[in-house]
């Protein structure tokens, strides 16, 4: 019998499928490795073990859910999407006891598709830090290597992931949160183009967020996105349509490709070593597949986009903030908002109407330089991040609450890559295809055109074939037997 942490989302379910295991066998397996393994990473906020067994009973009896994910366990980011009935805190003091009165659409298409929520995942304070270190919670630990940061806003997804918990959980990207965790924790962390997925009932933020899961696999990845990608009743816009399935899309290698790389940061801060290596070599794996490569770049002003973009997300900080009063009736209280959300709100807060309408045309333009450059490329590939897997506590803020924006300064060091194809639209993914001497994981970063999804999966997937990267287990991992 197959190691059931060992299996990616696919395989679990074909077990389900194949009259191997029930679903409610599969889904007790993955609680157990939630019990024995979240005391070592912390990566839980509320278990959902008595309904993740109903729901997987009712598939059992023959529920009306289809597809190739039918019975996988996940995790759900305590972020964004919402679970009715559940707890949900975005990792904040403020919002420690509030329930969620309804599913968001994401949540409902992944019960269509069979998945079964086991648990949610914590976040930073807002989804606001490329770490997982909220002062409700607790940190979350790299699974690689417990004094390195697992990486944010998702990063006890990636953990959770990293470490066979679960083959796959929920996450959410304004920034990276996405492809951060998922290079700190070498797994696969795919950012969908601008409006795959639908963010109902929420807005769209300044059009910078976007929802889609961690997965070991690029398969898995494919498949949940084409469970839950396409616009619901009422969005402002969708991304353009795909060609067929996406997981269609990785069964078989693509055309040659026009691959742009580029070792350099944007904006000019330093790039380690080891990151600029681990481009170096994908570029040079993608030319022995076939594919035309060369070193280039767009020609943005990355200063003044970078500058654009931390304005929208300050203010889309305080308007998410400030949505959450409304909806509480009332404001936070002494020490529910932890010192750099209070600081990055107050900055989102002083930031007017022109200024703010000038940072999206400028974004605007930058994505339309971006644009024009994919013309003459297929994907563009970076490091995902400027230095390997940091440790935690590198974010915390400073004892002086004025100098608290100072964070911010140092996650745009940490994160100069990421921000791009939030900015842009494109879609974008970290791939999980090198580690460093000491042994912790350091991701490439790839994008693609908007809405050309399915070229960077198809993309991804042959990279995964030519360099597999699933046999690689961190030190703390699950691996009880099925």
């Amino acid at each position: 019998m197959t190691d059931l942490a060992r299996a990616d989302a696919i395989a679990q379910a074909a077990l389900v499928r194949d009259g191997q295991l029930t679903a409610a066998e599969l889904t007790e397996a993955a609680i157990e490795r939630v019990a024995r393994l979240d005391p070592a990473l912390g990566f839980l906020v509320e278990p959902l073990f008595e309904p993740a067994l109903a729901t997987a009973r009712q598939l059992d009896r023959g529920a009306a859910a289809r597809g190739p994910l039918v019975g996988a366990p996940m995790l759900i980011k305590d972020h964004l999407a919402t679970i009715a009935g559940v707890r949900h805190t975005e990792g904040s003091a403020f919002l420690r006891d509030h329930v969620a009165r309804e599913d968001s659409e994401l949540v409902r298409r992944y019960r269509r598709a069979g998945l079964v929520f086991v648990g949610t995942a914590s976040t930073p304070e807002f989804a606001l830090l490329s770490t997982t270190e909220p002062a409700l919670h607790g940190p979350t630990l790299n699974p690689w290597d417990p004094t390195l940061t697992p990486g944010g806003s998702s990063g006890a997804s990636a953990a959770a992931v990293a470490a066979g918990v679960v083959p796959l959980a929920h996450g959410n990207d304004s920034g990276g949160s996405l492809r951060i965790p998922a290079s700190c924790c070498g797994v696969f962390g795919f950012k969908p183009s601008r409006a795959r997925n639908s963010l109902a009932p929420h807005g769209d933020l300044g059009g910078i967020w976007v929802e889609h899961v961690i997965t070991r696999s690029v398969r898995d990845s494919a498949a949940t996105l084409d469970a839950s990608s396409g616009a619901a009743t009422g969005d402002p816009y969708a991304a353009p349509p795909s060609e067929g399935s996406f997981r269609q899309r990785t069964r078989s290698d693509p055309a040659p490709l026009r691959v742009s790389f580029s070792l350099a940061s944007p904006g000019g801060r330093p790039v380690a070593p080891q990151c600029q290596v681990a481009a170096r070599e994908a570029a040079a794996l993608c030319a022995e597949l076939g594919h035309d490569v060369c070193e280039a770049a767009p020609g943005v002003d990355w200063v003044e986009a970078e500058s654009a973009f931390l304005t929208v997300f300050a203010a889309a900080c305080a308007a998410w903030i400030d949505g959450w009063v409304a909806r509480l009736g009332r404001g936070p209280g002494e020490g529910e908002l932890e010192p750099f959300t209070r600081a990055l709100a107050a900055r989102g807060r002083a930031v007017s109407a022109p200024e703010l309408l000038a940072a999206v045309a400028c974004l605007q333009q930058a994505g339309r330089t971006v644009g024009r450059f994919m013309q003459r490329c297929d994907v563009w590939l970076t490091p995902t991040l400027a230095q390997p897997p940091v440790p935690l506590g590198y974010f915390d803020p400073p004892e002086s609450p004025g100098d608290a924006l100072d964070v911010l300064a140092r996650d745009a060091r940490f994160t100069p890559f990421t921000w791009i194809a939030n900015a842009t639209g494109q879609p974008a993914a970290s791939l999980p295809l090198h580690w460093s001497d000491a042994g912790v994981p350091i991701g490439v970063m790839a994008a693609a055109r908007h809405g050309d999804d399915g070229t960077l999966l198809a993309l991804a997937a042959q990279l995964e074939r030519a360099r597999p990267w699933a046999e690689r287990w961190p030190p703390v991992a699950a691996a009880a037997p099925a």
